[in-house]
């Protein structure tokens, strides 16, 4: 009979749609069947699964709302709720379409419900046309949004937030992968959805999806995903599914062993609420709590009340003892139940007391569905002429219940959303922070007013009891060691070269910053290096990298540069090393001139110079003649007066006093201009005779562009396209060489010898070459910034973690450590050979020395000259009073004396 009646139900719906898709639904206001302004009761409707976890709990919260509401005469002031409820039996579908049309033909203002989100989605369509609002306490599909169902109503939380709250998770564990498991319906793939969308906001993703069949789904189906989910390389898993089956998932991945140390599972709001609907869960030690050991999961946020706790205590006394062998617990659902029942009553008088009535419109269209059948009349179905206007009333509601505020935006979702994060620990749960749509993740009820809330969450004990965070991620293939491919380099041993005796060592710069960042790395990695390259030649980097792409080396490190065509096919790790194209050329040390001292002012700044100390002399000596008597005195001596102070004034050693205010004054002005003229003088020549000169015909890549020079390059690097399609520089022009000797070569011989007229190649190449080659030089500008890393194939999670031990290795001085050992050398670039280009040599200032030496010397000749003259006068005058000496000998020695005496007198 049973069969008969849904066969039959089915053949009149489908007629109905059928009138519908030719007639049109109903229009408004063709006539009234019900002008009373406040009537004595109001049909309502409730369409959910009775049996189900979440709708048996919500079929007594429901009733025990309305109950509640019709015993109290001020809220509705004398109207009774008439509640019908209605009993989908599990199917999301058809049913829900026979029951809403049942509810509608019964004249029923709003229905609270569906529970589930594909069951909305169908009978919001009818809502729409009915405009009859529908009230869900449980669809929690994010896109079940006003703009394509206005009369839709969610008074529950989004699973948009929760998929938020979800996220945030993932990214505070520093996970970058995840894998989600969900229920492949509307709720599931719109869910997983909107955490794909909310991980891309946190640079995460999920990396595999497992959808499994809503209905009738067997255990093998169930088995063969999850051992596809635990062949994986992501140990992150979120399940999101319904409760009436998620146990079954959790069992099965227990029995796999996927339940235990190194897996996190994150499972959403349906697993707190099958421990809230089952108290004896927590309270035995049955497998099926060994099944959830570790898990976190997600429950909807409702803060304590006091209007709470009486309605709990109501619920543990005599609300749920349904059976005498059956206790069901209050679940969150449970609560938003309750409250979307009075948000719909509160509405109601809202909507009388603004002259709302109850009226319904008729259509003729309709009057072909009638049947003989007392079952569905929908013929007598109505369009709710002041839906829209109940509508707005219920987004008006502002109240506060059992779940705290009730309060919608303009999307018709709940404003304030926030969840609890717990911890499934043996026989209970731990509750280990909240989050918010405000806020986020934080470890206090109220974070904005609590003093002792943080951001973040509490300890966390994982799968297997330990409380060390899981990595998140293994290997494919546990096992198996990495195969790390490493260049056969014949050249720039110090980067990459295999042990002399060995097949599988290697040692060198790259490979010991690879091995200091696995030390690093909180886990072991089984590696074994495999040389790729002939040895003869140098392999070309394109093709070492292609050997991840076709599975070969799981990893490849060496002097590998980071480039955008590279990138598209490998994951990069962090650089460690900077290593941007540079140009090398011959150069020469410009020799430091007798004259330099000259140098630092040209001729006509001399000239100009000399000029200002006269004609400030003869200034000062015009203002300080009429009052001072150092500026006084014979023509000779005012001359020599003029030059003496004009130019003493350099070295600010001029002795004359000035006393005239005009001559103060000039003489400051003049003062403060000979300091600025020294000063600028001091710095220029002192940078002339510190900085080392050196000589190129090579002045960077701009010379280079420009003419037609040969250009040496590395052979099988990135530079030849790089200058060809950057620089536009021909190809002919460009020279490959494949070792040291031949650049040396090349670059000695020059343009005009059939050599180059520079190279081109990467920093950390050539200061390599440059270190025992000190009759060549780095020229112009680094014209690239790029830098070596290790590769991976693309998404790899291990190429992130070594970014990070790299990024650890710089911080804590080891890679500079590394690079000292390798990279350094004492040659052209040592301490010594610096300190030596910076001292000041004597070859420098002999001109100088000069100028002053002949100075002395004619200074002291002249005043020998007089001095002599002099004494041959004074001599001559006195000879007839001086005795004659009895031999030439002592005649000399006596006429020295007697010079002497002479000079040693004071002139009067």
């Amino acid at each position: 009979m049973l069969l008969v009646e849904i066969i039959y139900k089915m053949i009149k719906v489908w007629v109905l749609v059928i009138v519908m898709f030719y007639n049109g639904f109903p229009s408004k206001g063709t006539s009234n069947s019900n002008n009373v302004t406040r009537p004595s009761t109001v049909n309502i409707g409730a369409i959910f699964s009775f049996n189900s976890t979440i709708g048996g709990v919500a079929k007594i919260a429901i009733q025990a709302a309305v109950d509640d509401i019709n015993s109290n005469a001020t809220i509705l002031n004398g109207t009774k709720f008439n509640i019908s409820m209605q009993d989908t039996k599990f199917s999301p579908g058809f049913l829900g379409i026979i029951d809403s049309l049942i509810l509608m033909e019964k004249g029923t203002v709003a229905i609270i419900g569906p529970q589930y989100s594909e069951m909305a989605h169908v009978i919001s369509h009818i809502a729409n046309e009915m405009q009859v609002p529908l009230l869900s306490f449980a669809a929690t599909d994010p896109t079940l949004t006003s703009l394509q169902f206005p009369y839709f109503v969610r008074t529950t939380q989004s699973d948009l937030y929760q998929m938020s709250a979800v996220a945030d998770i993932v990214s505070h564990f520093q996970w970058r992968d995840v894998i989600a498991i969900f229920i492949d319906d509307d709720h599931g793939r719109n869910g997983v959805t909107a955490l794909g969308d909310k991980l891309a906001e946190k640079r995460c993703k999920i990396s595999y999806k497992a959808p499994i069949k809503p209905n009738n789904i067997s255990q093998e189906e169930i088995t063969n995903a999850l051992i596809k989910v635990a062949l994986m390389e992501s140990k992150v898993i979120v399940l999101h599914l319904l409760p009436d089956f998620g146990l079954r998932v959790l069992k099965i991945a227990q029995s796999l062993g996927m339940i235990k140390s190194g897996y996190a599972w994150i499972v959403t709001d349906w697993l707190s609420t099958i421990l809230d609907s089952n108290p004896s869960l927590l309270l035995s030690t049955s497998s099926t709590m060994n099944d959830m050991q570790g898990v976190i999961t997600l429950r909807m946020y409702t803060p304590n009340s006091e209007i709470k706790r009486n309605f709990m205590s109501r619920w543990k006394t005599n609300l749920t003892h349904v059976n005498d062998d059956h206790h069901l617990g209050l679940n969150i659902f449970g609560l938003y139940a309750y409250d979307t029942v009075w948000t719909l009553a509160y509405a109601l008088d809202a909507f009388f007391r603004s002259g709302g009535t109850l009226k319904f419109s008729n259509d003729s269209s309709l009057n072909t569905l009638r049947g003989d059948s007392d079952t569905l009349h929908l013929d007598t179905m109505g369009v709710f002429l002041n839906g829209d206007m109940l509508l707005q009333k219920i987004l008006e509601v502002n109240r506060t219940g059992l779940t705290g505020r009730t309060e919608f935006a303009q999307d018709g979702n709940l404003i304030q959303s926030s969840y609890e994060i717990i911890n499934v620990i043996g026989t209970g749960v731990r509750r280990i922070g909240f989050w918010s749509n405000s806020f986020g993740l934080h470890t206090g009820e109220q974070v904005s007013n609590d003093a002792n809330s943080s951001e973040g969450l509490y300890s966390v004990i994982w799968p297997g009891q330990t409380t060390q965070t899981p990595r998140g991620w293994v290997f494919a293939s546990n096992g198996r060691h990495l195969r790390i491919g490493v260049p056969l380099r014949v050249t720039y041993h110090e980067f990459v070269s295999r042990i002399e005796g060995t097949d599988m060592l290697f040692g060198g710069y790259c490979i010991d910053v690879f091995i200091a960042a696995l030390n690093v790395l909180p886990y072991t990695i089984p590696y074994k290096f495999v040389p790729f390259g002939d040895g003869r030649t140098d392999p070309v980097v394109s093709e070492l990298l292609e050997q991840i792409t076709i599975g070969a080396f799981d990893a490849v490190i060496g002097d590998i540069t980071i480039t955008t065509n590279r990138s598209k096919i490998v994951d990069f790790t962090q650089p460690y090393i900077e290593s941007g194209l540079v140009v090398v050329a011959p150069i020469k040390e410009l020799k430091s001139s007798a004259w330099a001292f000259l140098i630092p002012f040209t001729p006509m700044m001399w000239f100009v110079t000399g000029m200002l100390f006269l004609i400030v002399g003869v200034v000062v000596w015009i203002l300080e003649r009429p009052f001072n008597d150092d500026f006084r005195g014979p023509i000779r001596r005012q001359l020599v007066t003029i030059i003496w102070f004009s130019f003493s004034t350099l070295v600010f050693a001029h002795k004359e006093k000035t006393v005239s205010t005009l001559g103060r004054l000039v003489l400051i002005i003049w003062l403060f201009v000979v300091l600025i003229l020294s000063s600028s003088y001091t710095a220029s020549l002192t940078s002339i005779l510190t900085v080392e000169k050196l000589s190129s015909p090579v002045k960077g890549i701009e010379s280079l562009v420009i003419n037609n020079d040969r250009i040496g390059i590395m052979s099988g690097t990135y530079a030849e396209n790089y200058l060809s399609e950057v620089f536009n520089i021909h190809r002919s022009r460009l020279v490959p060489f494949n070792s040291l000797s031949e650049f040396e070569k090349a670059l000695k011989d020059g343009q005009d010898n059939g050599g180059v007229a520079a190279i081109i190649a990467e920093r950390a190449y050539m200061e390599l070459f440059l270190s025992t080659r000190c009759q060549f030089g780095i020229v112009g500008q680094e014209f690239t910034k790029m830098g070596w890393g290790f590769a991976f194939p693309r998404d790899s999670p291990l190429a992130i973690d070594m970014s990070t031990a790299i990024l650890k290795l710089s911080e804590n001085g080891d890679l500079q450590r590394i690079h000292d050992k390798w990279l350094t050398r004492s040659a052209c670039s040592s301490e010594g050979a610096k300190q030596g280009i910076d001292r000041l040599e004597t070859k420098s200032f002999w001109g100088l020395f000069l100028l002053i030496g002949i100075a002395c010397f004619i200074a002291l000749l002249c005043y020998l000259i007089r001095m002599t003259y002099r004494f041959r006068r004074h001599y001559y005058s006195n000879s007839t009073n001086l005795e004659v000496p009895s031999s030439s000998s002592s005649s000399c020695s006596s006429c020295l004396k007697s010079f002497f005496s002479f000079v040693n007198e004071k002139e009067k």
